[in-house]
């Protein structure tokens, strides 16, 4: 980001929208960092700010009754969070920590709403972007019933993979999610995430290391799904 360039300009929900259209609105924005395993914000919290992630990376987390804790999901650079507080008034749904140093550009709930009643780019794309996170919804939720846990674990895999232009033979999922993350993430233990990984790596499917997965038989990964 050049200087001068305001900070919201490379968020992919403001994507070829005019500049001068956000910048004429006069909207609040502050610039926060966080260091990793800070708590940006925890479930059940009565703030309604919205977040916007500039760098780094951050996970949505819940905990059960009895206190296991399920990675909800990943949060990756330009995503948005928070919103769902910002439109019905209600508390936070889950916590949300950062996973690595990151930055976050915060907009007031007020300034959020402008948004969404004034560019309607914007209210399309918040939108989309809940639909999407609906149908992620529901296919974990069929996962979950019907998957065992290494089944869960390749279509887990697969997902980073795709997500990170890394599938195909020999490709690479760098900054790798721990066991325990994957755990939390498929409704299983670490233990199971590590015997599983260790059985796809005998048959050829994958190799690991250090915050690291290589990708070496996708096929072998998709079998069964």
């Amino acid at each position: 980001m050049s200087r001068g360039t305001p900070p919201w300009s490379d968020l992919p929900l403001f994507e070829g929208i005019d500049p001068e259209v956000i910048a004429a609105m006069g909207l609040r924005w502050s610039e926060l960092g966080y260091a990793p395993g800070q708590l940006v914000f925890d479930r059940e919290d009565p703030g309604r700010d919205v977040y916007f992630l500039l760098s780094g990376a951050l996970l949505a987390v819940y905990w059960t009754a009895d206190g296991r804790e399920i990675i909800y999901t990943r949060i990756g650079t330009g995503s948005l969070i928070g919103e769902l507080s910002a439109i019905d008034g209600g508390a936070r749904s889950l916590a949300i920590f950062a996973r690595s140093e990151s930055r976050l550009l915060l907009l007031p709930e007020t300034g959020f709403r402008r948004l969404l009643e004034e560019v309607p780019q914007v209210r399309a794309r918040v939108m989309q972007d809940l639909v999407g996170r609906i149908r992620n919804l529901t296919r974990r939720a069929n996962e979950l019933s019907t998957y065992t846990i290494e089944q869960r674990l390749c279509a887990y895999l697969l997902r980073l993979a795709l997500e990170a232009g890394s599938l195909r033979p020999g490709g690479l999922i760098a900054d790798a999610p721990t066991h325990l993350e994957i755990a939390g993430s498929i409704g299983a233990n670490r233990e199971m995430v590590s015997r599983s990984m260790s059985r796809l790596a005998r048959r050829g499917a994958i190799r690991t290391a250090r915050r690291k997965i290589e990708i070496i038989d996708p096929d072998l990964l998709s079998e069964g799904l």
